[in-house]
């Protein structure tokens, strides 16, 4: 439910891909932290209030920044962040569940080995048998004149591209940059499979990136299969079950935690209407069209949009079998609008971008099509990096 890749919509509105809020990189800016800062806490200290004396806080960090340039968040401070920080992403339709987000606070570990554990550790907590967990997991973040560690991999789970063009044959497309370079630094490589999991690749704090092999328990899959048609199953289709985004920067108060994997849960049309179909991802539509006997010569027989259907048929028919958690998009945008309202009480707005909020399956049989948005961005929030698009494309930042 997160809005964090490329979005074709961009393109078509003459928008690039790219044109994502920057996480600047870390160095002196002493009055920026401490400008944020203060907005940050007075935030906090607002919509927390037994959180004790603002005032005596904000002395303590001013302090603090104008001793070592940034400053540290309580625990308290950080869970807080992060929650908003979801709260705020205007691409994410599922923010009505962000009081739910679990923080785990890992922000003393910088080293690639350390946050290779947590992060299988994330995954096994998120995945809880099924009943997925919104979680976050926090590592150190960036210092003036020392940047954090970074996550290569755009998710801490992704499947091997081996090869361009949508294929079974050749697994993940939008993967194969990332691939070539966890073979580069010596992944022997999967069996070649459509869906070969990908390990980790991370850096740690003044180190070269590494790979980390994820165990196979670690990784919750949910077999495909349609409700009544059998070719998910002849083709062993499968898609992950927690899709938790690695490579963004969690900014709160001028501090930025460049490493910091969150999940929620998916909606059926990331992986049904995007990852299985883009014709740059798995392209499955044509093979499903031939399947379903639908003329494909023209695209007035509307044999994608038919072909589009049965296959999200299959993605919620078969989390539905296998007891994992997972939404549609008719639900999902009435439950965007009750967030809408439950903040407007609260005196807060809603930002929200309408080309990632609008399903990109029967958009306007939805409510959150006929709306506009304001797309104002706000803090704390998730953002992309420096480097973010390149490192998952398995290049060195220049």
């Amino acid at each position: 439910m997160y809005g964090t890749g490329p979005n074709p919509r961009d393109e078509a509105r003459g928008r690039p891909p790219a044109a994502l809020r920057r996480c600047p990189r870390p160095g002196p800016r002493t009055g920026s932290v401490w400008q944020e800062a203060q907005e940050f806490l007075r935030l906090y200290h607002r919509e927390e209030p037994r959180a004790g004396d603002g005032e005596k806080r904000l002395a303590e960090v001013r302090a603090e920044i104008e001793e070592r340039g940034t400053y540290r968040h309580t625990p308290d401070e950080l869970a807080f962040g992060a929650r908003v920080a979801w709260r705020n992403s205007n691409r994410c339709i599922g923010r009505l569940y962000w009081r739910a987000l679990q923080v785990r606070d890992l922000r003393q570990l910088d080293d690639a080995a350390s946050m290779a554990r947590e992060c299988v550790a994330h995954l096994r907590l998120a995945a809880n048998g099924g009943r997925i967990r919104p979680l976050i997991t926090v590592f150190a973040p960036d210092e003036p004149g020392r940047p954090g560690p970074r996550i290569w991999s755009e998710q801490l789970v992704r499947y091997a591209g081996y090869g361009p063009g949508g294929s079974l044959a050749h697994g993940d497309p939008r993967n194969t940059g990332i691939t070539a370079l966890a073979l580069r630094l010596g992944w022997p490589g999967g069996p070649r499979t459509p869906f070969d999991i990908l390990p980790l690749v991370l850096q740690g704090r003044g180190e070269e990136p590494r790979w980390f092999a994820l165990p196979p328990d670690a990784v919750l899959e949910v077999a495909l299969e349609h409700p009544e048609a059998g070719w998910c199953a002849e083709w062993g289709l499968r898609w992950h079950a927690v899709p938790a985004i690695a490579n963004m920067c969690l900014e709160i108060g001028g501090v930025r935690y460049p490493a910091a994997p969150f999940n929620g849960w998916y909606m059926g049309t990331e992986i049904g209407a995007r990852n299985l179909a883009d014709t740059d991802r798995y392209d499955l539509l044509p093979r499903i069209a031939e399947r379903l006997g639908l003329d494909i010569s023209t695209d007035r027989s509307l044999w994608k949009d038919r072909a589009l259907v049965e296959l999200n048929r299959a993605v919620l028919h078969s989390f539905d079998r296998a007891g994992v958690t997972i939404t549609d998009h008719h639900t999902e945008s009435r439950r965007f609008l009750t967030h809408i309202d439950r903040e407007r009480c609260r005196g807060r707005e809603v930002g929200a971008d309408w080309s990632w909020i609008v399903p990109p399956l029967s958009g306007a049989t939805t409510p959150v099509f006929h709306r506009t948005y304001d797309s104002t961005e706000r803090r704390p929030a998730f953002v992309h990096s420096p480097g973010a698009g390149a490192r998952a494309r398995g290049e060195y930042p220049g």
